[in-house]
């Protein structure tokens, strides 16, 4: 094993992107990769977008798996109030063209201050938007890029159990959604069994619920995107980190939300694939709870 001693430190220099290239650069490099803006798998709809208003949008990006289109503009320097303008713009006229699909707005740039971090804070409350700070380091005549998310999607801290709506059937969600996704909630349901447990599932409006004799740890949101589903576990404080390991060792892709609940979206193939992981997981918070 490598223990890093033939490794040599050295501190590469920070440097203004707009001062060497131009924003077009910048397209062109996220264009070739968008993974590096470090928002999941998503592909390039269109660049450059021409919209109704007479502007054009830097990306419109797609996730397939999650059905979430990212209307993203980019910028060099600091960022302004025109570009949050228009980031929002944008984001408003795809999403009433596509209103069957999530909608995320993308402000990209290579300094946010205060004064507009604090602004796009408290409009993240009405409208989902991630803010994306750009740091270029160089050293000879290489460059690189990191992108780090300064600002996420807002998510309202509210139980699960204050909105889960009015009490239907599982008929209800096999129209709503998709067989091949309501078959994760199965297969976790089997899971429980399996352990020797008795789960109490109730299928509401606006979730299916997984819970003990006591209280639900477990919520689902099935989709309709085929064996794809959404779900929110409370864990037991005294598992969280433990949880957050099992879910990091699969690199299945998740979200701390609030206290002990986390947040994952995953699809039947990942979950088949990484069961004994998971099984582990569902093991300690059914147990945190019962």
């Amino acid at each position: 094993m490598n223990n890093g001693k033939d490794l040599e430190y050295f501190k590469p220099e920070v440097i203004q992107l707009k001062e060497y290239y131009d924003e077009r650069w910048l397209q062109d490099k996220i264009g070739e990769d968008p993974s590096l803006l470090g928002l999941g798998d998503l592909s390039v709809i269109e660049r450059e977008r021409k919209q109704i208003s007479g502007g054009r949008i830097d990306f419109l990006l797609y996730d397939r798996e999650t059905e979430t289109m990212y209307e993203t503009e980019i910028m060099l320097g600091v960022l302004d109030e025109s570009h949050i303008i228009r980031t929002i713009e944008y984001w408003d006229i795809e999403r009433r063209r596509f209103p069957n699909k999530e909608h995320i707005a993308v402000i990209v740039a290579e300094e946010i201050t205060n004064r507009f971090f604090n602004v796009i804070s408290l409009m993240n409350r009405a409208i989902p938007i991630i803010a994306i700070q750009i740091t270029a380091s160089k050293w000879g005549s290489k460059i690189a890029l990191t992108f780090t998310k300064v600002l996420d999607v807002y998510e309202e801290p509210e139980d699960e159990e204050v909105i889960a709506g009015e009490t239907v059937d599982r008929v209800y969600w096999e129209n709503k959604s998709n067989l091949k996704s309501i078959a994760i909630v199965d297969e976790i349901i089997s899971i429980v069994k399996n352990l020797g447990f008795q789960a109490r599932i109730t299928y509401n409006k606006y979730h299916i619920a997984i819970g003990t004799p006591k209280r639900n740890f477990c919520w689902f949101h099935p989709r309709k995107k085929e064996g794809y589903c959404h779900f929110e576990m409370r864990v037991g404080k005294e598992n969280l980190d433990s949880a957050k390991a099992i879910l990091e060792e699969t690199g299945v892709p998740f979200n701390h939300k609030r206290d002990d609940v986390i947040a994952l979206s995953i699809h039947m193939k990942v979950f088949s694939e990484y069961k004994e992981q998971l099984s582990e997981l569902i093991e300690g918070a059914w147990k945190a709870y019962s």
